[in-house]
């Protein structure tokens, strides 16, 4: 037997998503979004977000969204300001810099972003008198949570779109795991998230969906969005399957409850690797746990239970990430346990 705390998309849907995917099958719907479904999910949407005046449109996958959503945004000559372990700087393949746009990156710190070090860069940007030979900075980028399944918290968030308001920087968040910072350390609401910056995703593909992102701008999307969209490849006809899942989702309130049982079920994996000994790479709150590990006992361990290679630590040890996700059971933690001490 064999169970993956691998990443947080290794299982398909939460069973009410397939259910409802298929009581809907034969309903015969328009395309492209204007199906009852996405008008409700959309509706579900900016209400939890409190936003009702805003707009939210369904994309399929994440890197789609980012880079649409920076097409839009942003001007042929203008980049993206993110952290250098930012999403779209080190796992995106170069998608945003393909469609014409340099990442600009800045100091990470624990995966975040600071507005300390974005206020000191367009001061330095604006004092440059050469700064017309260069790329123009025209949005920011930041994940809540992070790559690191660290949080931003609502001063933080704040205090990034400030300077970004003070330079007139479009503030963008990604969201692919947003439920998890939700449940897992925020000191807020989505409707905080909402009201924190230009526009941002709730991630569905790493929270229970089969796939699918719901893009929300809470003051309105930029010009003629719908059409970039489309010119990105990332417009569906049977936009239908996303309008069911999210609209399942935001029914009843299963997308906190089931991003809840990632955050429960991480915090006894924490629990666990510290009550054997075990260090930490940082400490988080989310569904993501960054473990210090001797090498060869994580081969003996990786036999058992999948988990993923983080980075390099030292000559005889790595870090290695184990996620939970809106599926784990407490049965997947008692093998996680049983494995390790048989590792051990």
């Amino acid at each position: 037997m064999s169970i993956s705390f691998e990443c947080d998309y290794t299982l398909g849907a939460h069973p009410r998503i397939l259910d409802a995917l298929v009581a809907t099958n034969f309903s015969h719907q328009p395309g492209y979004g204007e199906d009852e479904f996405t008008l409700a999910a959309q509706k579900a949407i900016l209400s939890a977000a409190g936003c009702p005046g805003g707009e939210v449109f369904l994309l399929s996958g994440g890197t789609q969204t980012n880079r649409t959503v920076i097409s839009a945004v942003l001007s042929v000559y203008e980049g993206v300001i993110a952290a250098q372990t930012g999403h779209i700087a080190v796992h995106e393949a170069g998608a945003i810099e393909a469609s014409g746009h340099k990442v600009l990156t800045l100091p990470s710190h624990a995966g975040k972003l600071s507005a300390d070090d974005l206020e000191n860069f367009m001061a330095a940007f604006n004092a440059d008198p050469t700064r017309a030979h260069t790329v123009w900075p025209g949005m920011v980028y930041v994940s809540q949570p992070t790559e690191y399944g660290t949080v931003y918290s609502r001063e933080e968030l704040t205090g990034l779109y400030r300077v970004c308001r003070e330079h007139g920087l479009y503030f963008y968040i990604d969201g692919a795991r947003l439920g998890y910072a939700l449940e897992g350390g925020f000191d807020g609401t989505l409707a905080d998230i909402a009201a924190s910056c230009d526009g941002f995703y709730v991630g569905g593909t790493k929270v229970g969906c089969l796939c699918g992102e719901a893009l929300v701008f809470p003051k309105g999307a930029p010009k003629h969005f719908f059409t970039t969209v489309k010119q990105n490849g990332a417009l569906l006809a049977k936009g239908r399957l996303l309008g069911v899942q999210f609209k399942t989702l935001f029914e009843d309130g299963l997308y906190f409850e089931i991003s809840r049982n990632a955050i429960e079920k991480a915090d006894r994996m924490r629990r666990l690797f510290s009550g054997l000994g075990f260090e930490f790479l940082l400490p988080t709150a989310t569904n993501q746990i960054f473990v210090i590990m001797e090498k060869n006992l994580a081969q003996r361990l990786s036999e058992q239970v999948r988990f993923g290679f983080w980075e390099p630590y030292s000559a005889t040890h790595d870090v290695y990430r184990f996620a939970s996700c809106w599926a784990t059971t407490d049965g997947d933690v008692d093998f996680l346990e049983s494995a390790l001490r048989r590792a051990l």
